[in-house]
């Protein structure tokens, strides 16, 4: 599979692939008041599913938030589904105290 680029877009709070075709693949975020980073949404162009593209950007999204040293909240079922496949990720899922 081809290497695309990967970039974080911080203004649209999102991560991208871009697919070089005018399409990009995403994975939305938010950051959480304590640091955390909430990924919510995880969208790839319906031309080019079942091609490896979500796993390739769910992998250097993860990549990115190790490097930086933070922990994310899978919300988007995807890459809650990701990390359920690869457990190597579980360390940056962020553990959450319960308060009901």
């Amino acid at each position: 599979m081809k290497d695309y680029k990967f970039t974080n877009n911080t203004t649209k709070r999102r991560y991208e692939l871009d697919l070089e075709d005018g399409q990009i693949a995403t994975i939305e975020y938010y950051i959480m008041p304590g640091g955390e980073v909430t990924f919510t949404h995880t969208e790839v162009p319906y031309n080019h599913t079942n091609q490896g593209i979500g796993s390739q950007i769910a992998l250097k999204a993860l990549t990115d938030i190790r490097n930086r040293g933070a922990k994310m909240i899978p919300q988007c079922g995807f890459i809650a589904s990701y990390i359920r496949r690869h457990p190597e990720w579980q360390e940056v899922v962020a553990v959450r105290e319960r308060t009901y």
